[in-house]
């Protein structure tokens, strides 16, 4: 059985970048443990450097993989640079790394371009995670969280991002990706909203803490009104 260690950068007292109010922080882990779900289903052993917003030492993040023989490991991130001057998606490997994480890190960088992240490539670097840590590893930097372009796209395409990221990682582990019935019903039902009737949204509020988003999309949800939050500039 495949055993895979997911690793969500910063938390705690490090929320990494920010941006307008989002925080690095918060939008990994939410991807990761998304992930992380799906991945599951297909009997796939996953653990975690931490399931909550705590404060992890990289030398403890490196400890808690060394304890285990894994796979993979794979680090969550997102990019910053300049407000609004960058944008695209990363993936990096160990500047010494071997076949098995240069693999892994080209297929979930395509993924991610194939949802519509700009590309900008495989990428090697000393990073303390690719450096300290025994198994295969990559880190995803998923979009610039100081790009509203990016957030955009991290926010309106989080299914198929995490959808994109499952895929790749199946497919280097040997697994065939199965789409799910519910799954396969959305995706016919939206094909025939677009082809055949027109819909009409409904906004509710604009919050520019996106804490407050996320409690508001939560509270549609459990209404059983689906929700999402779309990031915008006045």
């Amino acid at each position: 059985m495949a055993r895979l260690c997911f690793d969500y950068g910063h938390g705690g007292k490090d929320g990494g970048a920010s941006y307008k109010g989002r925080k690095e922080s918060d939008d990994v882990l939410s991807l990761g443990k998304a992930v992380a779900a799906e991945i599951r289903k297909y009997r796939v052993i996953v653990d975690e450097t931490r399931t909550s917003d705590v404060y992890v030492s990289l030398g403890a993040r490196s400890s808690f993989e060394n304890k285990k023989k894994y796979d993979y490991i794979i680090s969550f991130h997102r990019n910053a640079y300049k407000p609004e001057k960058a944008k695209g998606v990363e993936t990096y490997v160990y500047t010494k790394t071997g076949s098995k994480a240069k693999s892994l890190a080209q297929k979930v960088q395509s993924a991610l371009v194939g949802v519509g992240f700009v590309n900008r490539g495989v990428k090697s670097a000393n990073f303390y995670v690719l450096r300290e840590t025994k198994s295969p590893a990559i880190l995803i930097e998923a979009g610039f969280i100081d790009s509203s372009a990016d957030n955009n796209i991290f926010d309106s395409k989080r299914s198929q991002i995490v959808t994109a990221i499952t895929k790749a990682i199946l497919a280097q582990l040997g697994i065939n990706y199965i789409k799910s019935k519910v799954s396969k019903a959305v995706e016919k039902k939206n094909k025939q909203a677009s082809t055949s009737e027109t819909f009409y949204r409904v906004l509710v509020g604009s919050y520019k803490d996106r804490t407050n988003a996320e409690k508001q999309v939560q509270k549609l949800k459990s209404a059983g009104l689906n929700a999402v939050i779309v990031s915008y500039n006045k």
